[in-house]
């Protein structure tokens, strides 16, 4: 047994390559890490631009109070040969190409028409309403990073640039096993009271998929030293990373660990932490693939999957993964379960006029498998093994999830 802080470190120590990259198309790209620079390839805009319907005009020409219509300029419009001389203006309008000689764009609210001339109701500033060249970004910037998740707003620049297909890094893959006898897969019939229904698997799909990964379901395999053995080679040859749920404690029927050891010949970076939930953790390497085997009780596996497995699966994306944590005030005092362990303990967090404030109703108190202390908006209140318990008022750390 290692302590949390030495787990920590022992992870950050591990040689993860990062998986390849592929092109995508644009439209395909949301969510995806972005494996490339976006670079401005011109300015944009090119040309002084028009930000308002209204008139072009030479800024100081408002002074003369009267004004000649000379031409229309609509958007889109080549104005190649259109030239705004003193006196006169040019209709022009949102998104159009300003005219030659025009300085300003007067809006059509601050101006009266009469017959072909416009008089000057409310004068603007000098340069008024004109967008200059590279207002959007110069040639030659760098728009978007490497690594950046694409969201909605690098998909618009993207698309603005005439990006089709752009770089992004292979989603890494996640395969998922369920071990013990007594797991039963969703949509299967019980016929023992003793099954429980498999939901460690759906649980860590999501998790996967949320953070970047592409997850493989194994299914699950009955408490067999050779079923789990020929499961976790499968498993291997599947997927970057191989995460099992259960079979890591020290019973007559945890197989995990041995297999894993024995019968893969893993590197094992540590087996056991002192932590609470999920002592029994396991993290083992072959060349650049992961095998990191969780407890079976659905919380534990949850918030050991957080802690273990995310730092791998980022870092095979080519980023890293920081735990989000923000300080809180606790409303209501918590009681340390234990004296030696760092402890996560599920509680409701929110944000009130700029403060963090945690709590603990509607948490039901007891073992790790209680999976819906994790419904609502939750964190994990974050407690180091020399901390004990909480009094109401204090400070605290506590890891969001939502």
């Amino acid at each position: 047994m290692i302590t949390f802080d030495e787990s920590m470190e022992r992870m950050d120590e591990l040689e993860v390559e990062a998986v390849g990259i592929e092109k995508v198309y644009l439209t395909e790209a949301l969510d995806r890490v972005l494996a490339e620079n976006i670079v401005a390839q011109e300015n944009s805009p090119a040309y002084p631009t028009s930000a308002m319907d209204g008139y072009a005009i030479i800024g100081s020409d408002q002074e003369l109070g009267h004004l000649e219509i000379i031409e229309t300029n609509p958007a889109g419009n080549d104005t190649e040969g259109l030239r705004v001389v003193p006196g006169t203006a040019i209709k022009t309008f949102t998104g159009s190409l300003m005219p030659e000689g025009a300085d300003t764009l007067i809006p059509i609210e601050n101006v009266t028409v009469k017959g072909n001339s416009i008089r000057i109701d409310e004068p603007v500033p000098h340069g008024f309403s004109v967008r200059p060249v590279g207002e959007n970004y110069r040639e030659g910037e760098v728009l978007v990073s490497r690594g950046t998740t694409i969201g909605f707003a690098e998909i618009g620049v993207m698309a603005s640039l005439n990006v089709v297909t752009p770089m992004v890094v292979q989603k890494p893959k996640v395969a998922i096993l369920a071990t013990g006898s007594e797991v039963l897969e969703i949509g299967e019939c019980s016929d023992n009271p003793a099954q429980i229904r498999s939901s460690n698997n759906y649980t860590l799909e999501a998790l996967v998929k949320q953070h970047g990964g592409e997850a493989v379901q194994m299914g699950s395999v009955h408490d067999d030293r050779a079923a789990i053995t020929f499961a976790m080679k499968e498993a291997l040859r599947s997927a970057d990373i191989v995460v099992t749920t259960g079979g890591v404690s020290v019973g007559d029927y945890d197989f995990v660990k041995d297999v894993v050891r024995d019968e893969l010949g893993c590197d094992v970076a540590f087996k056991g932490v002192w932590i609470k939930p999920g002592q029994h953790i396991m993290v083992a390497q072959r060349g650049n693939k992961f095998i990191v085997a969780l407890p079976g009780f659905a919380y534990s596996s949850t918030v050991t999957f957080l802690l273990y497995v995310l730092p791998i699966l980022y870092r095979l994306q080519g980023r890293e993964y920081e735990l989000p944590v923000v300080t809180a005030r606790i409303l209501d005092g918590y009681r340390k379960k234990t004296s030696n362990k760092t402890e996560f303990a599920a509680c409701n967090l929110r944000l009130d006029n700029g403060e963090y404030l945690c709590d603990f109703e509607g948490k039901r108190s007891g073992s790790s498998a209680i999976m819906t202390n994790m419904l609502g908006n939750v964190g994990l209140l974050w407690l180091e093994a020399d901390e004990g318990d909480k009094e109401a008022g204090e400070s605290v750390r506590v890891i969001t999830l939502r």
